[in-house]
């Protein structure tokens, strides 16, 4: 879930995630969508990304990244998902 940077000399270019293992990042995209749509914390995490101008794929990653960090500590300290009423 690390960006890459597209840079050189003064060009700045678009920052994109690349490598690692596709398979997973893509359950964790989908499971992502899920989480933003029942979630009441990662759908407003979302839509303020959404309405400070950001594209609706770098919201969804940061959300991802987000999610990814839930996950492995609730692995870690062997927790369940509480489940927020919306």
């Amino acid at each position: 879930m690390a960006p890459y940077n597209v840079d050189s000399g003064q060009k700045r270019g678009k920052r994109r995630i690349r490598g690692g293992r596709m398979a997973i990042r893509n359950v964790l995209y989908m499971a992502c969508w899920s989480v933003i749509r029942k979630q009441p914390d990662f759908k407003a995490r979302y839509d303020r990304l959404r309405s400070n101008g950001k594209c609706a794929k770098l919201a969804v990653t940061a959300c991802m990244r987000v999610l990814l960090t839930r996950l492995n500590a609730m692995a870690r300290d062997r927790t369940e998902w509480i489940v927020i009423p919306g």
